[in-house]
C-alpha cells in the first residue's frame, strides 16, 4: 500500500468527529502531527537482556565472545619522503593531530562473518572452498536396490507389492524391514557403564566422519535474491579519478626571437569551472633560456617537467584542455607584440634580416629589464572527447560491454552509477589509444577578454562553427603534444606538493607532474594523506576611477610571516625553468589597462 492511501485510511478512522466523541472519555487521542521519538535500540537491548537458561545450547543464543578481531596493517607511504612538516617546527598538539596521517591502520574484522547468510563478492568462491572434499551423504530410504535378476520368489514378492506401494507408507516400511540385512550386534550393550564414560564415548562417536563445516552444506543465496549484501570495506586510500597523461614535445614558430612559455589546464565548459590547477612547461631552446639567466640563475629539476598527469573524477563531453602561451613583458599592447608572429615567415628571414635583428635586440633588453614579468600572448583548446572517440571508440565500447556482463554485483552497480553520473554520452578517459597531435590553430589573446567567463563562451563556440571565433586573429605556431591514458604506476612522478612518488629510481631524471584536480562536485572520500596547499586566484582589478596615469598593473602575491617585508616566506611554487620556490609571484601584465582581468 502506498503512503498516500495509508494516510487517508488513518485520517478517516482516527480523525472523524464520531470516533473522537466515542473515545473522549476513555483514551486521550494522540494528534497525528505529533512527532514520536523512535526507540533507542542500544538502550533497549542493554535494559532488556535476554534471559537464557544456562546449558550447552546457550552459546547458540549469543554472539561469540571472540567474534571481533583487531588487526594492525602497516600504512603504505606512496612518496619517498613524508608529506608532514618537520616535527621540530610543530606545536605538540598539532603534532598529535597529524598522527592520523602516519599511524598504521586498525582493522576490526568479524571472525564468524563467513558463516552468515549475507551475500558478498566472495560468497560463491568461498562456498566452493568449504564444500571441497565433502562426502555426499546417502540415506537408506534413498537407496532401494531393486535387483530384477534375483530368484523368482524375490521377484514375485517385489513386483506386486513394492513397486505399487507408495514410498514412505506403512507397507513399504514392512517390506524394507523384512528384506533388510540385520545390523551388527552392539558390543557391551548389557554391561554397566558410568554415565560420564557413556557421554564421552557418544561425543567421540559423533565426531567420527563428521565434516568440520556443517554450514557449508547449505546452498549460498542467489546474488539477486540475497536478503543482505555484506561488502568487505577496502583500506582507505586517496581518491583518484580517470587519469590522462599529456606530454609536451615541441613548440615552433615561424620566427624565434624570444622565450615563450606554456600553461595547461582542464576546463569544464558545461559546468563553467576550472577543474585542474595549472601546469607550466618550457620548450624553449637553450639560447632562449639564456636570455633570462640573470633572473633565474638556478633551475630546479622539478620546474623542467614537460609531461603532466591530469585526474578527471566526473568525465564529461564538455571537458577541454586549454593551452595558453605567455611571453616576457614588452612595450606595446598584445596586438603589437603578436604582429611579427602573424606576418613574418621563416622563408623571409633573409629579406627581413635587419628587422629580425632589431626584434631580437628589443626582446633581449626586455628580458634583462622585465624578465620577472609576463604578458598574455596566445591560446587554444583541445576538445578531449574528439581525441578519445576518434582513436579508440569501438574498442572501448566492446571492452565496456564485456566487463559489464562480468564482475560482482557491487562492480556492476558502480559502473551503472558512473554511467548515470556522466549522462547518455559515456566518456572514458582510461581506455583509448595514445594520440600525437600537432596543434596549429592558436588565437591571439584579447586584452579585454581574458576572464574565465569569456573563455567559456569561446569553448562553447569551438564545438560549432561560429562567427565569434572567426573574428579572432590566428597566430602561426606548431605545438606537438602526446595524449594517452596514464599508466598505473608511472616512474619519475612528482605529487602536487613536489614529493617524489614511488617508484622514482633516479632523482636526476626529468620528472612528470601530477596535477591536482578541482572536481566539479564534492567527492566523499577520506583524506588519507597530508595536504596543505593554498590557491590564490586574482580575478580583476579596477583603477579606472583613479586620477593620473595608471598604466601597467601587476598583482604581487606574498605569504608573510610578519609585517616586515623581509618576512616573506619562500613557499610559492615556481612555474617553469626557474627555482622551485619563490617569495613572491606576479600576475601577467596587460599593457596600459586600468581595469585588467587575470586568468592565473
Amino acid at each position: 500500500t502506498v503512503a498516500a492511501e495509508v494516510r487517508k485510511q488513518v485520517s478517516r478512522e482516527y480523525g472523524s468527529p464520531q470516533l473522537s466523541k466515542k473515545r473522549a472519555g476513555t483514551l486521550q487521542q494522540v494528534p497525528l502531527t505529533e512527532v514520536v521519538e523512535p526507540v533507542d535500540f542500544e538502550e533497549y537491548v542493554s535494559s532488556h537482556a535476554p534471559t537464557t537458561e544456562p546449558g550447552p545450547l546457550r552459546q547458540l543464543m549469543e554472539f561469540p565472545a571472540d567474534d571481533l578481531e583487531l588487526l594492525l596493517q602497516e600504512r603504505e607511504c606512496i612518496t619517498l619522503e613524508p608529506a608532514l612538516p618537520e616535527e621540530d617546527t610543530l606545536d605538540p598538539r598539532v603534532r598529535d593531530a597529524l598522527g592520523v596521517y602516519t599511524d598504521d591502520w586498525l582493522i576490526i574484522r568479524r571472525k564468524y562473518q563467513n558463516f552468515s547468510m549475507s551475500h558478498t563478492a566472495h560468497t560463491p568462491e568461498r562456498l566452493r572452498e568449504r564444500q571441497r572434499g565433502l562426502v555426499k551423504q546417502t540415506f537408506e530410504l534413498d537407496t532401494v536396490a531393486v535387483d530384477r535378476h534375483d530368484d523368482q520368489d524375490d521377484s514375485k514378492r517385489r513386483s506386486v507389492s513394492m513397486d505399487d506401494t507408495p514410498r514412505g507408507s506403512w507397507a513399504s516400511s514392512i517390506f524394507d524391514l523384512k528384506n533388510s540385512s540385520p545390523d551388527s550386534l552392539l558390543p557391551m550393550v548389557l554391561e554397566r557403564t558410568m554415565a560420564e564414560d557413556m557421554d564421552r564415548c557418544n561425543a567421540e562417536a559423533r565426531q567420527q566422519g563428521r565434516h568440520p563445516d556443517l554450514l557449508g552444506l547449505f546452498p549460498a543465496p542467489d546474488e539477486d535474491e540475497a536478503v543482505e549484501r555484506s561488502t568487505i570495506p577496502e583500506v582507505p586510500r586517496e581518491h583518484s579519478g580517470q587519469r590522462i597523461m599529456v606530454k609536451c614535445l615541441s613548440l615552433k614558430f615561424e620566427i624565434e626571437i624570444e622565450p615563450i612559455f606554456g600553461i595547461l589546464a582542464l576546463y569544464d565548459a558545461k559546468e563553467k569551472k576550472k577543474i585542474s590547477e595549472n601546469f607550466h612547461f618550457d620548450l624553449n631552446s637553450e639560447q632562449m633560456k639564456g636570455l633570462l639567466r640573470p633572473h633565474t640563475p638556478h633551475m630546479a629539476i622539478s620546474t623542467l617537467a614537460r609531461s603532466a598527469i591530469f585526474s578527471i573524477t566526473f568525465p564529461s563531453p564538455d571537458i577541454f584542455l586549454v593551452i595558453k602561451l605567455e611571453k616576457v613583458l614588452q612595450q606595446g599592447d598584445i596586438g603589437e607584440c603578436c604582429e611579427p608572429y602573424m606576418v613574418m615567415k621563416e622563408s623571409d628571414s633573409t629579406k627581413n634580416k635587419e628587422k629580425l635583428e632589431k626584434l631580437r635586440s628589443t626582446a633581449e633588453q626586455s628580458c634583462v629589464r622585465l624578465g620577472r614579468y609576463r604578458m598574455p600572448f596566445a591560446w587554444t583548446a583541445i576538445h578531449l572527447l574528439n581525441i578519445v572517440s576518434s582513436v579508440g571508440g569501438l574498442d572501448r565500447a566492446d571492452s565496456d560491454s564485456d566487463s559489464e556482463r562480468k564482475g560482482t554485483w557491487n562492480e556492476r552497480k558502480k559502473k551503472t552509477f558512473e554511467r548515470m553520473s556522466v549522462g547518455e554520452e559515456m566518456c572514458n578517459f582510461t581506455n583509448f589509444r595514445p594520440a600525437t597531435l600537432t596543434v596549429t590553430n592558436f588565437f591571439k589573446q584579447e586584452g579585454d577578454r581574458l576572464s574565465d567567463e569569456d573563455l567559456y563562451k569561446f569553448l562553447a563556440d569551438m564545438r560549432r562553427p561560429s562567427s565569434l571565433l572567426r573574428r579572432l586573429r590566428p597566430v602561426t605556431a606548431q605545438l606537438k603534444i602526446d595524449i594517452s591514458p596514464a599508466p598505473e604506476s608511472p616512474h619519475y612522478c612528482l605529487s602536487p606538493e613536489l614529493l617524489h612518488v614511488k617508484p622514482y629510481p633516479d632523482l636526476r631524471v626529468r620528472p612528470t607532474k601530477e596535477v591536482l584536480e578541482f572536481p566539479t562536485r564534492y567527492v566523499y572520500t577520506p583524506h588519507t594523506t597530508y595536504r596543505n596547499l593554498l590557491y590564490v586566484y586574482p580575478q580583476c582589478l579596477n583603477f579606472s576611477s583613479r586620477q593620473g596615469s595608471v598604466r601597467n598593473i601587476a598583482v604581487k602575491v606574498q605569504f608573510m610571516a610578519g609585517e616586515d617585508p623581509s618576512q616573506a616566506m619562500p613557499v610559492i611554487f615556481g612555474k617553469s625553468s626557474c627555482a622551485e620556490f619563490f617569495k613572491e609571484a606576479y600576475t601577467p601584465v596587460v599593457y596600459h589597462n586600468k581595469s585588467p582581468e587575470f586568468y592565473e
